[in-house]
């Protein structure tokens, strides 16, 4: 498969803010403009190793579509299989070259995973499970001591990761985690407890374990534990909906003798260091997605075409061509968001945790979205077991759920950028009276609060974007810039309105998230196609077409978010939520 160099990214951090957070400078009406213009492109050696790893991919996989309806029917990935991914390199797709791993960057790897999913979700997720979460703490906080003694098995394959987080009870509540570590006199650490619906849980050999250490419920430690120990057990194989394939069991620790060494990171540091390997981790889902959307397009298109009604292939009808083509902007706007994320992560940028939980919010809606419109198009073939589309649709469903749901991380994303809009105006409460005790700490406080207001009400600001890209797209710069500012207004009149009660206003956050989201998305497609060349070809002006057509959809959702922060239901809504849950059925018959 074919690299595009128009799609992905690269480690060159040249012109980047590191300290700057685009997402969350948008909630105070800033569009950091040098970390999305130019769109980063993949490094030209990077690119060379990953058309071979593809073009490997595509040989081993092309022709096993019905081995994956096989093992989707029958729950399991054979061991051939496994032992394939194995010779193939994937389990160290990520892991440095000295430890012998391909060494691949966050964009590359993504582009990988993007492939793999193309072919199979469960055999991606085998993979993505190892290489994001399973063993991604040890890259990022491990030792050397950790690293040598790990790494180059994990590289092989020879040790599978899984990552232990999830508790029955504490889905997205990681801080409610019952599972236990208690230290021993010679330093060691007695691990007991429970942790279900992990990935690889079945055929993982090493695991990444979160448990309390402290009487704090929320303060954990993370811990390496091997499958082989005294006390490790895993349960049956889960009866999924979808990723059948891939193992998903829980894992029970009775006692476990964990040495003092498998500490990872600093004791009581376990929920920072979880919440990282998440969002560090995310491109990988992302990745997925695409991967998945691309599959389905293809899928897609082709029925389209040799279908025939009414004396003509469907391709012609104009509510076939709406569905495939948001199907392509979907997927655009998708993979724009996924490999500008992934170029934070590579160039060492501080803060990108809320536009990795747009990024997989984005994409894994879209993919959903993407499924079910083409198993629509199929008809009722989409819905028979003999093709595809039904598995890809039940295969999707998960994506919204795990690694952070959809509704948990809207509210993160939106609860962040508050917090951002916030400190300012707490900085300028703080510092009024220093305007005269000291007036260079407080007038300076004062400028910086004034030029934000200023640049929500005026258009001084726009001449940089506007530049950054072609005369075709100007208009649509302005759309992104007028709604920045309206983000940022509205962000402070909520905060003045409701304070620290301000989290309790989920319908509120909600809304201020999906306007964040379309802001930060439509950014980044906006860049891409600035950085595509105009070669006067049909590629590139369908790329104008795409940028145009999502940022009037994304201008249509913002308006509507925007009205239904001031004036809304919502208390009629969960007035009649807490009717229906009260009577714990639908209390209307017609009989």
């Amino acid at each position: 498969m074919n690299i595009d160099l128009d799609a992905s990214s690269t480690p060159d951090s040249d012109g980047l803010d590191l300290d700057a957070s685009v997402a969350k400078s948008l909630f105070v009406g800033r569009i950091t403009e040098e970390n999305l213009f130019p769109y980063p492109r993949i490094d030209a050696d990077e690119a060379e190793t990953l058309r071979m790893v593809a073009n490997s991919l595509d040989d081993f996989l092309q022709d096993k579509g019905e081995d994956f309806r096989q093992w989707d029917r029958e729950s399991a990935q054979p061991e051939a299989f496994l032992q394939s991914l194995r010779e193939l390199g994937l389990f160290g797709l990520i892991i440095p070259g000295d430890f012998g791993g391909i060494g691949l960057s966050n964009a590359g790897y993504t582009r990988v995973v993007e492939q793999l999913s193309s072919y199979d979700s469960s055999a991606a997720l085998t993979v993505t499970a190892h290489s994001s979460i399973g063993m991604k703490g040890l890259l990022l906080f491990g030792t050397d001591e950790q690293k040598a003694r790990y790494l180059p098995k994990l590289a092989s394959g020879e040790m599978i990761a899984a990552f232990c987080l999830t508790e029955s009870g504490s889905g997205s509540d990681a801080a409610s985690v019952k599972t236990k570590a208690v230290k021993n006199q010679d330093g060691s650490w007695t691990l007991s407890g429970e942790k279900i619906w992990i990935t690889n849980g079945g055929i993982g050999d090493f695991y990444t374990v979160f448990a309390r250490t402290g009487n704090d419920p929320g303060e954990l430690s993370a811990f390496f534990v091997e499958r082989s120990w005294s006390g490790v057990n895993t349960g049956a194989k889960e009866d999924k909906m979808g990723i059948r394939a891939s193992s998903t069991t829980s894992v029970s620790f009775s006692d476990v003798r964990v040495p003092a060494e498998n500490l990872l990171g600093e004791e009581g540091q376990g929920f920072k260091i979880a919440m990282s390997i998440l969002n560090n981790g995310r491109t990988g889902l992302g990745g997925g997605s695409v991967g998945g959307m691309k599959a389905c397009i293809a899928l897609a298109t082709a029925q389209a075409l040799e279908r025939k009604q009414f004396g003509q292939n469907i391709a012609e009808f104009g509510l076939i061509k709406e569905k495939i083509a948001q199907m392509a902007i979907d997927c655009f706007a998708s993979e724009s968001v996924v490999w500008m994320v992934a170029h934070y992560i590579d160039s060492g940028c501080k803060d990108y945790s809320v536009e990795a939980a747009i990024s997989k919010v984005f994409a894994s809606e879209a993919m959903q979205r993407t499924a079910n419109e083409a198993l629509q198009i199929a008809g009722g073939n989409g819905f028979m077991k003999e093709f595809p589309y039904e598995q890809i649709v039940r295969d999707s469903r998960i994506l919204t759920i795990f690694e952070g749901t959809s509704e948990i991380l809207r509210l993160y994303i939106a609860l962040s950028g508050i917090k951002e809009a916030g400190r300012l105006l707490e900085e300028l409460a703080e510092n009024v009276e220093d305007v005269f005790n000291d007036p260079i700490k407080g007038l300076g406080v004062l400028s910086e609060y004034a030029g934000r207001r200023l640049a929500q009400i005026t258009p001084l600001r726009r001449d940089r974007m506007v530049n950054s890209v072609p005369a075709t797209l100007r208009d649509e710069a302005l759309i992104y810039d007028k709604y920045t500012a309206e983000l940022g207004r509205v962000a402070d009149v909520l905060l003045r309105r409701h304070g620290r009660d301000i989290v309790d206003k989920q319908l509120a956050m909600r809304r201020l998230a999906d306007i964040a989201i379309d802001l930060f998305v439509g950014l980044c497609v906006l860049a891409r196609v600035s950085s595509m060349t105009d070669s006067g070809d049909a590629r590139y002006e369908q790329a104008i077409t795409v940028a145009k057509l999502f940022s009037q959809q994304a201008k249509r959702r913002m308006n509507q978010n925007l009205r239904r922060i001031m004036r809304n239901e919502d208390e009629d809504l969960k007035q009649l939520a807490q009717y229906i849950s009260s009577e714990r059925a639908y209390p209307w018959d017609v009989l």
